[in-house]
This record gives structure tokens, sequence and C-alpha cells, in this order.
């Protein structure tokens, strides 16, 4: 039974028996393609902000966008290490490398900040929708945002992305840390102004506690990483973007080209809001896949037991301890497993050692340097050819494959060596 096997820390496929065809999915879900629309139109009004306040995104226009990067070495060195043919590209969509916070949570976190002060500066009639959002960078506007403060519950990344965006527009803000957040991530959010809170206990108990502290604060928005339709709007964002970056590389996705995409997954808020933007966009013709340590398998764990939030790793006796500290999650987000069940085509867990041996790999074949975390996906097209419960996704010339790279790029030199050379 797959409990037992998630008990026993073994590597699993799970197959999603309860996904509908889009057709029948899309018009019962509570969030419609015209959210996703409006969240993108919110990202272009603070584009002239960004430019100002974030120098590296002139070349983007303002916008935080990540290159989707083609690596054929790293699939010839899957195809050799495991004795399987990956049918179609492979392909690295590098959010390791959007600007801000280097990492995936630069479109949830990030967001969620920016719709907060948006709100605040349209509430005290400092701006309106149509004023040029560039004045977000003046003193007026972040003395006022100054009077208010955001708090969130992180294992790292997304503390790092709101904590950064947070200070930078002026609100005050507190990022409550589990034990599983690198020093690193806590000691840069401090040289940015943050308060950063430290708990000797998981996810959970910081987000907990964090939510605790907000509600007393009138003047405090605590950004919910388990529960937040805002931030899970923001990430959907990238599907539109991926749309556009496919068709710039000439790459078909229809019935006949099908896409499957590998997502690392914690709590599940960046991973299914990327993937509910794909469910929009494409329909039955892409295939997505959460992937996930095998000792902190909240989403796996949730989704195939029906429960969700209500079950959590504790409770099959296994704690959420992972060298992939972005993923080190024990309960998943109900709100997100709910709204996936007729999207998603499946879960699968890995061990830390096979991340670790995938990321001196992607350095050794296409020199690119990624976190633990960032390395859960790309087992995935090795499965979907390989493994029995995925065998439906494989097999197929004219498939692409996504590995989602979710972050990296702001990891310390000794600390990306170390774990090059535990992988090695």
């Amino acid at each position: 039974m797959l409990k037992e096997k998630l008990a026993r820390l073994e590597e699993v496929c799970w197959r999603n028996d309860g996904i509908k065809p889009a057709e029948i999915a899309i018009p019962q879900c509570e969030l419609k393609f015209s959210d996703i629309e409006a969240a993108a139109a919110r990202w272009q009004r603070f584009a002239s902000y960004f430019k100002v306040a974030f120098p590296e995104t002139e070349a983007t226009d303002g916008i935080l966008e990540s290159p989707l990067r083609e690596i054929p070495e790293m699939k010839a060195y899957l195809e050799k290490e495991y004795a399987t043919e990956i049918n179609g590209g492979l392909w690295l969509k590098m959010d390791s490398h959007l600007p801000v916070s280097g990492s995936i949570k630069a479109r949830g976190g990030v967001y969620e900040v920016l719709a907060t002060a948006e709100e605040i500066a349209l509430r005290e009639g400092l701006i309106t929708l149509d004023s040029d959002y560039s004045v977000f960078a003046d003193e007026k506007i972040k003395s006022v945002l100054s009077r208010y403060s955001i708090a969130v519950g992180s294992t790292g990344n997304l503390g790092l992305s709101i904590g950064i965006m947070s200070a930078k527009l002026g609100f005050r803000v507190t990022v409550h840390m589990s034990s599983d957040a690198r020093e690193w991530k806590k000691n840069m959010l401090r040289t940015k102004g943050v308060k950063v809170v430290e708990y000797e206990s998981d996810y959970s108990e910081a987000v907990r506690k964090g939510r605790e502290e907000a509600e007393k604060d009138p003047y405090c928005h605590f950004i919910d990483d388990e529960n937040s339709k805002t931030l899970f709007l923001g990430y959907s964002v990238a599907a539109l973007r991926l749309k556009k970056q496919l068709e710039e590389k000439g790459i078909k996705v229809d019935a006949d080209h099908p896409l499957n995409v590998y997502l690392p997954c914690g709590v599940g808020g960046g991973p299914g809001g990327v993937a509910f933007g794909l469910k929009q966009m494409f329909g039955d013709n892409v295939h997505c896949f959460f992937a996930e340590p095998v000792s902190a398998c909240c989403m796996i764990l949730g989704m195939s037991t029906g429960l969700h939030s209500k079950i959590s790793t504790e409770d099959i006796g296994i704690t959420a301890r992972t060298a992939a500290d972005g993923l080190a999650v024990g309960r998943a987000s109900g709100f997100v497993g709910r709204l996936m069940e007729p999207f998603m085509s499946g879960c699968y867990t890995l061990t830390d050692e096979r991340m670790c041996r995938l990321l001196a790999a992607l350095a050794d074949s296409e020199d690119i340097f990624l976190e633990p975390s960032a390395l859960a996906g790309m087992y995935g097209p090795i499965l979907t050819e390989s493994s029995e419960e995925f065998g439906i996704f494989g097999k197929n010339k004219n498939r692409t494959h996504i590995v989602w790279a979710t972050g990296g790029s702001m990891v310390p030199a000794d600390e990306m060596k170390k774990y090059y050379l535990s992988g090695k």
C-alpha cells in the first residue's frame, strides 16, 4: 500500500486517478482564467517600478521572468545513467535565476507584497490604477507603507522573496523561519533590514506562530503560504509567460505534441499555481507532476489519501528533514490539494542522495548550479519513460519535458560547493 511505502521512505510514483478532462475541470474550478489575467495585469502595472528599484530588470522591461533552456547534455547523462531513452526534448525552466530573489518564490511572494502595497496606496489615495507605478520608489509612498507590516512563515526562499520585496517598498517585515532554513538566507534577510524570528520546530509551527503574531496587529498583513489565493495566482502567471517562450522557440503543444512539466513541491502553493496556470493554457495537452523528498512527502500523502491537510508526515512516523530545505514541509496546503485534484497527473518522491547526484551532474554537464530542491523535478522524465505508474506519459518523440528549476542562483559559493561535493 502506498502509505506504508511512504512510511518506509521508499521512492514511489502515484498517478492521480481523480484527474478530469479539462473541459469539465476548468469550468468547475473556483478560480478562473480571468483571475490569472488580472494578476498578469498587476505585474504589468508594476513594471515601471521594477526598472527603477531593481535595475537588473531593465533588460526585460521591468518584467520578472526566467530563461527556458534546452539541456541536451543533461539529457544524455540521464539516459546513460538510467539506461532509459527520454523521448522528445528536455528543457529547464530556470526560475533559479529569476530577478529579485533567485527562486520561484519571486513569483508568488513578490506578487502578494505588490498586491498589498497597491491596495494600501489606492486606499490612501496615493495612486490610481492608471498611475505610473514608478512612484512606489518615492519616499512619500514608502513612508506611508512603513506604517504597515508584513509577516510570513517560511523554510527559506519564500521568506527571502517576501523579505527583500517588502523591505524595498518600505514595509516593516518579519519572517518566521523554521529550523530547516539555511543560515545564509537568514543572514541575507537581516542585512536587508528584515526581522527574522527563528524556531527549533518545523515549517508548520513557524507559519502558526507567524499567523498568531500578525493577528495581534491590525496593520500587519500575514502572507499565508498554505491558503493564499493571491500568492497562488502570482505563480499562475508563469503559464502565460511560458506559452510565449514555447512559441518563440517553435515548440508546439497540442494533442500530438504533449507537454510534461515536473515541479518540486513543498507546501504546494508555487507548483500548484504554476500547474493550475498551465492547465488553463494547455488543457489536456499538458501533464503536471509534483516531486517531493521521501522524508517530506506531504502532498503525495494528502492527495493519495484524499485527506489533504488533515494528514501529515508525522502521522505516518516520518519527520520532514531533508537537504532540500525549500521542500521541508510535513503538511500540505489543503487549499492547493483540493483545488488541484482534478488537474494533477501525479506525484513522485525521491531521496536526498538522488537529488544531490543530479545536482552535481547538471553542474558537470551544463554548468548550471542549483540548490538540491530544484533538482527534484529532474528525475521525472526518467519515471514517465520507465515506471509502470507513469508509462502513459512517455514514449512519444513529439513530447516536450520541462523540469522546473526552483532556486539556486543566490546560494553562496561555499554552500554550493558543499552541495556539489555531496553529489559527487
